[in-house]
């Protein structure tokens, strides 16, 4: 029962960093092993099959923007920090790969092992390596349709000499890593020091729902659409998983007490709720897909994801 830990992101230029954590629980997949050394296809087969087969999975994920405001350093930690608030399966030991314990200053820190190149000889490693590389290169991927150019699906925000040449010709986006040094230039002088840019109302729900979004992608859903609205109803983000439409409210608060922020979804909520579905489904001319409405609680700050409800 170890849960293992291994990270992925840390040197791209643009897009989040993601921490996998996997207790495999007596569960015996072949071929597990360093996603680096795997082929795409192969990577994907192994993720459907460690999401079919094993209950203890989670993923931590860091924006750019939180990476510009605190660091690597302590984005590696809040991404781990994340990765194994999701974890319920029992374990009673951590391997995190390499040799820095991200759990330091935690009470999960005695329990900590490093080791490196774990994610060659630990399954459990692997398996956290495996989920967490093919989470990311599919957000990766939806980024292509946001910011067309980029080519994020092909090089994954990292420094490739294509990705380079296309922030010449058309700038940085919010994916951007500013901070990195070879972004440097892009960074207004104003944010350089000034950490106050992240407390406005809506740059926090914003910062929330993307938190959530990554939380649904890293567990198999295909975001549709983001803030959908009309003048009857909203929608904060509609995605799909195995056929069955997602229509997810999420809710943020600083303090996760008293219900955190599903306390909101009150039976009148709930009904606006499906109502706002089925009028979405209605507008898209979707008729064969089943519906399922959701609640998504984030709190505190940082911002961890509380629960996540389909059956509301």
């Amino acid at each position: 029962m170890i849960l293992g830990i291994d990270e992925v992101g840390r040197g791209p230029w643009a897009g989040p960093l993601v921490v996998g954590a996997v207790v495999l629980g007596g569960v015996e997949i072949e071929g597990l092993t360093d996603s680096k050394k795997l082929t795409k296809k192969r990577r994907e087969l192994l993720y459907d099959e460690i999401y079919e087969r094993v209950s203890g999975i989670g993923l931590g994920w860091v924006t750019s923007e939180e990476i510009d405001t605190i660091g690597l350093s302590a984005s590696l930690k809040l991404a781990t920090k994340r990765a194994v608030q999701q974890v319920t399966e029992p374990y009673h030991e951590i391997i995190i790969d390499g040799t820095i314990n991200f759990l330091s200053d935690t009470p999960l820190e005695q329990y900590v092992t490093t080791l490196k190149k774990a994610d060659l000889l630990i399954p459990s490693v692997s398996a956290a390596s495996i989920v967490a590389k093919v989470a990311r290169d599919r957000y990766m991927a939806t980024q292509d349709e946001v910011y067309e150019g980029y080519n994020f699906a092909s090089h994954v925000g990292y420094g490739t000499d294509a990705h380079r040449e296309a922030i010449t010709r058309l700038g940085v986006t919010p994916l951007h890593r500013l901070s990195f040094a070879p972004l440097a230039r892009y960074r207004p002088r104003e944010v350089a020091t000034v950490k106050t840019q992240l407390v406005s109302t809506k740059r926090v729900g914003d910062r929330a729902e993307e938190l959530a979004a990554m939380y649904l992608i890293g567990n198999g859903h295909t975001i549709l659409d983001r803030n959908w609205k009309t003048k009857y109803c909203e929608i904060d983000i509609v995605s799909i998983k195995h056929q069955t439409m997602y229509f997810t409210e999420v809710k943020y608060r600083k303090r996760g007490e008293q219900g955190g922020g599903l306390a909101a979804i009150t039976p009148k909520k709930l009904k606006q709720m499906r109502y706002a579905a089925e009028f979405y489904v209605h507008a898209q001319k979707i008729t064969d897909a089943p519906l399922q409405v959701s609640a998504l609680s984030i709190s505190g700050d940082p911002m961890l994801v509380d629960s996540y409800i389909e059956h509301v």
